[in-house]
Formats: C-alpha cells, structure tokens, sequence
C-alpha cells in the first residue's frame, strides 16, 4: 500500500504542471470583453491571454500600462513587425541544441529562462546560449509557484540562487530578466523582482508543447503559431519540445516571409 501512495504522488507531480499549463492555455482562447485598462489582480493569479482578433496582440489579464509601473510587460514594440523569442528551459533532453542551431541559422537572437537543473545538467549548452549572443534568463532556481513566497527573503533566495549559479558556471553576470514559472504572479512579486533589478517578462503567444509525452504535430503547431502572430509578439516556447526542434527552422522561415525580423529583449521598448 506504502507503495502504490508514493506511485500515486508521484504521478500525480508529474501530471499536475501539465493540467495546470493546458487549463491556461483553455481560458488563454476564450474570449472576454476587451479590456485594455485592464488592472493587475489584486491577489496572486495566473498570466492569461484573450485573442480577439487574428493578427492583432492579445489583451493580457494585466494591461501592458499596468505592468510597466514594476518594470514588467507581455508585449514588446506593438509598432513594428518583430518578434521576440523566448524558451522556458527546466531540463535539457537533447532538443536545445536544434533549436540553437535553427538560431544560429537565421540569425536570431533569443532568450532562455533557464532553472538550477538546467545549468547544473548542460553547463556546456547554457555557455553556448551566452557565447552565441543570447539572453539566459532568470526562471528561479526550483521553479516553485513565486506567487506562493511571501517571505521577502525566501523570493530572493530563489532568484539569487539561480543568478550566483549562472554566473559560477558561464564566468558573466546573469541578466536581469524574469519570468515567473507557471505565469504565476501577483503584485508583491513584480514589486520584489523590480527591487531586486528585475524585468519581468510575460508573453503575448505560446501553445500546447511542454508536455514532451503529448507532443503535437508541426500543422498542430503551424496553426496555433502562425494567424496569432501579431506585431511586438514576446514568444514562448519551451525548449524540451521535439516539435519545437523539428520546426523551428522553417517556423522562422515562415515568419520571415511575413515580413516579419526577430529582436532580443534588450531591445524592448523602455
């Protein structure tokens, strides 16, 4: 009986983030009135997304003025055709290296908010993703719910961590980009990641690809990708997605044939 609970439970860890994930992606495509004064949840909420018109940026349930106060956004320069890419990073399972080499390829910068594990296990990727010119970024260092921290001191352990170790193995300081894991949030963690130097960086695009046991097909993926695509758009993506590895070169290339160029998240609009 002792074992089949420890089975239990961690079956259970393991298939929560994935119904947690694809639940918010759920209510990320249902549409709600636009709301464009919409404010910061007074209590600890998850990022969520309505996309109300095809090729037009989503309205975040936080306007993009209400997270500038604390030095966080969603989108980037909604006046232009470019898009910023970014990857969660938790564990390294061989498909990093595709995706940096499609990089490489086109000449796109990109960041990647990396966890302990991530560095502890692929040193040697993580240098190359600093050596290759693009941004590593802070995901914290046991990517638990941020949301959930309310000891000051306990929120910056998780982020100090991460930064000390980073900069221990690459020999560089780690730059200040945050991303809360899971998209959890709340206002006293913008305003502790902002004291702390922070930027904190949500997203305006991403779809169903993190659970790499229910992977979907590069069309599954093309039609989630390509009509929400919109000026400005901050990309998520994570980078143990095989899907993502096996398209992402000709992903780009489609972008591109939109008009579309790709700009790192130092040039985001102050």
């Amino acid at each position: 009986m002792e074992l089949f609970s420890r089975r239990f439970r961690t079956f259970v860890l393991l298939l929560a983030p994935c119904l947690f994930l694809a639940g918010m992606l759920y209510l990320q495509g249902q549409t709600r009135p636009a709301a464009a004064d919409a404010a910061i949840p007074a209590a600890a909420a998850d990022w969520g997304l309505s996309f109300q018109t095809e090729g037009q940026p989503p309205i975040g349930n936080a306007a993009q003025e209400e997270l500038a106060q604390y030095n966080a956004c969603y989108l980037g320069d909604t006046e232009k055709k470019v898009i910023y890419l970014t990857f969660d990073c938790g564990y390294e399972n061989g498909c990093t290296e595709p995706i940096l080499d499609a990089l490489k390829k086109h000449n796109a910068p990109a960041a990647f908010f990396v966890v302990g594990n991530m560095i502890e296990s692929a040193p040697d990727i993580v240098r190359r993703m600093a050596a290759e010119g693009h941004i590593v970024g802070n995901h914290t260092y046991h990517h638990p719910d941020m949301s959930a921290i309310s000891d000051p001191e306990a929120f910056q352990k998780e982020l100090d961590a991460l930064a000390a170790l980073y900069e221990k193995t690459v020999g560089q300081p780690l730059p200040n980009y945050y991303r809360p894991p899971q998209g959890k949030f709340s206002t006293e963690n913008l305003k502790q990641a902002q004291a702390m130097g922070y930027k904190t960086v949500f997203w305006s695009l991403a779809y169903v690809d993190w659970c790499t046991d229910d992977q979907p097909t590069a069309e599954q993926a093309y039609a989630k990708l390509l009509p929400r695509i919109h000026d400005g758009a901050i990309v998520l993506l994570h980078s143990t997605s095989k899907t993502n590895a096996a398209i992402l070169d000709e992903l780009l290339t489609k972008w591109e044939d939109m008009g579309y160029t790709f700009a790192s998240l130092d040039q985001l609009p102050a």
